[in-house]
């Protein structure tokens, strides 16, 4: 980071572990279903109890994402959704929010944007950092070199396949927080999934002091429980994207999407650490 100065981010975990309390992460796609709906979702999620956004920007051949979010993009797209609107939404959000928010996002749209636009953009906006799905730390100098000078987070991606020489080069290139995603799910003996977990994160916390935020297809407050004894923070996306398209054509669905939020961060304000 440019300045000594806490980030909004880096903040948010200093403050979750003074609390003794697990965060919760949601992620949502920018222009799902409209760039308009997506600035009045922000405000309800915050109020169900998101401590941190991560806004994804739609792309026309995400790999890396399973099927809920491949079309959540597509739907996006078809309005058009671009960085220009993402950014320009965020700035807005910034006159009632000081809600932390990091871009999800790929090479491409970064790259045909440009590196230290993006970077600027973000900066002027209020977005706080990015993770970039399929930039391996290897090759992220110039990306981590524009964000740097413009104070932003970035944050990369273990997985249960990563190597421990491997967990310190991507813990040196995360600031903020590392985002840890499983490929098996949260299914099984809960037992066994929790044992999992925990193996993989005291590996990962013998590299690195830095905040951990897990990720494991989490759809349910049983399931956050689980996951909340071993993180810093709990992701969830996919099933907040499906929420929001099965009640896209309601006329309650802010309540409905918020109250489903609400219900999964509930274990979160219980928990005993």
């Amino acid at each position: 980071m440019e300045s000594s100065r806490q980030s909004r981010i880096q903040s948010l975990f200093t403050n979750l572990r003074n609390a003794g309390r697990t965060g919760f992460v949601a992620y949502i796609t920018a222009g799902d279903p409209t760039i308009e709906f997506t600035e009045k979702l922000i405000p309800v999620l915050e109020k169900a109890g998101v401590d941190l956004l991560e806004v994804g920007v739609p792309f026309s051949d995400p790999l890396a994402d399973g099927p809920v979010i491949q079309d959540a993009a597509d739907r996006a797209l078809k309005h058009n959704t671009n960085l220009d609107d993402i950014f320009s939404m965020i700035k807005h959000l910034r006159t009632s929010s000081e809600l932390p928010i990091i871009l999800f996002t790929y090479l491409n749209p970064l790259f045909q944007y440009g590196v230290d636009r993006f970077a600027l953009s973000c900066k002027e906006s209020g977005v706080d950092g990015a993770l970039v799905l399929d930039l391996p730390p290897e090759e992220s100098a110039e990306y981590k070199a524009a964000m740097d000078k413009n104070g932003l987070d970035t944050v990369f991606i273990m997985a249960p396949t990563t190597s421990e020489n491997r967990m310190k080069l991507i813990a040196d290139a995360s600031s903020g927080f590392i985002y840890y995603v499983s490929r098996t799910g949260v299914t099984g003996e809960k037992s066994d999934v929790s044992a999992e977990i925990g193996e993989k994160v005291r590996l990962i916390r013998s590299v690195t002091n830095k905040p951990i935020a897990i990720g494991f297809g989490v759809s349910n407050p049983d399931q956050v429980s689980i996951i909340a004894k071993h993180a810093d923070a709990v992701v969830v996306g996919s099933a907040i994207v499906r929420h929001i398209n099965e009640f896209k054509d309601s006329s309650d669905i802010m309540q409905c999407v918020g109250e489903y939020v609400s219900s999964l961060v509930q274990p979160l304000k219980n928990e005993d650490r």
